[in-house]
């Protein structure tokens, strides 16, 4: 097989389970972090893939996401007579079934890593007390986990309620004032898609921040077996 993933989280879980079989990834796959070593050629961005490029390579399969990646581009790729594989996640009982989807069609058997994911997050401890979270993933302008997300199931499992989970839109822009007037127990901050750091977010807010890792956040691939650990760890710090 050769395949091309537009998703870093797919690309870390196909080059960990089918090695050898990755031939491109985006700019953006930054795991594992021996991609560029391993001879994997970088096909653009993940709104913005280089169609050409990911032709030229003569891939057996493209795998993509309907969130991350464009219809537009994913169609110039079927039009060209490749198989594109789509995957759609917004918990975390569909990214496991997505998981398996993606690596059998890469021709890989089920790994270990994903036993022991699904072992972690089944083995849960009940939670001493749930949180009211505030999840922004940008700022300029302020972006927070709506409705429906992944990211947010993740949260929910370990005792963490989205003050915005109900809210109509998916990834809704809020400012401040109002994030702040929610009146959050903590506020959980990714170092991506936007790099929130120390000095970058937590001076926004009155709440305990809790600045944590976007892979283990919202990436479903191998990360997903020490995310529970990984989380709750930065949750309990915030709380100290």
């Amino acid at each position: 097989m050769r395949v091309i993933s537009l998703v870093p989280s797919l690309t870390e879980a196909v080059a960990v389970s089918a090695p050898g079989a990755l031939v491109g990834a985006t700019e953006w796959c930054s795991h594992p972090e021996d991609l560029d070593d391993l001879g994997v050629v970088r096909v653009g961005g993940t709104k913005n893939p280089d169609v050409r490029r990911i032709i030229a390579l003569g891939p057996d399969l493209v795998i993509a996401n309907e969130e991350e990646n464009r219809a537009p581009d994913l169609a110039a790729l079927r039009a060209a007579g490749i198989q594109v594989l789509v995957t759609e996640v917004r918990d975390l009982p569909g990214a496991f079934r997505e998981l398996t989807r993606v690596l059998a069609a890469c021709g890989a058997g089920r790994p270990g890593w994903l036993a022991d994911a699904e072992r972690a997050w089944g083995q849960l401890p009940l939670p001493d007390a749930r949180l009211k979270a505030v999840v922004p993933i940008w700022r300029r302008p302020w972006m927070v986990l709506g409705r429906d997300t992944f990211a947010g199931d993740l949260l929910r499992r370990l005792g963490v309620d989205n003050a915005y989970a109900t809210h109509a839109e998916r990834y809704p822009r809020v400012p401040v004032e109002e994030l702040r007037a929610a009146n959050p127990d903590v506020v959980i901050l990714p170092d991506e898609p936007y790099r929130f750091t120390p000095e970058d977010g937590p001076e926004a807010f009155t709440a305990p921040t809790a600045l944590t890792s976007g892979r283990h956040l919202t990436w479903y691939g191998p990360s997903l077996g020490e995310a529970p650990t990984v989380l709750t760890a930065a949750l309990r710090a915030a709380r100290r």
